[in-house]
């Protein structure tokens, strides 16, 4: 179990703090939504740290096959939907340092599917992932 606390600081903002390590994140509201857009909103997190996870989740598997990834880059952009306001979809454009088709490529995109982020994204939010080979 992980516990990580919030400080509401006033204006939108939040303070976010990773208990076992410290590290800090801020939020804001995005300009659409009342905020400044100053930092991530909640849900840009929300739809980074799905990338992230599937970034992590491919990692250990490469870690696992003697893979090397170090440059494997995600651009990650995020639609929202209104009434209710929320995330309608997720598009993920995958850069990886490998070559197209090599004997990896069916296993790192499972990686992406299974997710513990991924397994915990409601069913209604669509997620497009775009690979881009670059070995």
């Amino acid at each position: 179990m992980v516990k990580c606390t919030l400080e509401y600081e006033g204006g939108l903002h939040c303070r976010l703090e990773h208990g076992p390590s410290g590290a800090v994140v801020s939020t804001d509201a995005p300009v659409d939504n009342h905020g400044k857009g100053e930092s991530f909103s909640p849900t840009d997190l929300m739809c980074v740290a799905t990338a992230a996870c599937m970034t992590t989740i491919m990692g250990i598997y490469a870690q696992e096959h003697g893979l090397d990834l170090r440059g494997l880059r995600m651009e990650v952009v995020k639609e929202m939907a209104a009434n209710p306001r929320r995330i309608a979809k997720i598009g993920i454009d995958i850069y990886v340092p490998l070559a197209e088709g090599n004997p990896y490529a069916e296993e790192l995109e499972r990686c992406c599917v299974s997710s513990p982020a991924m397994q915990s994204l409601n069913a209604e939010v669509k997620v497009e992932r775009r690979w881009h080979w670059e070995g």
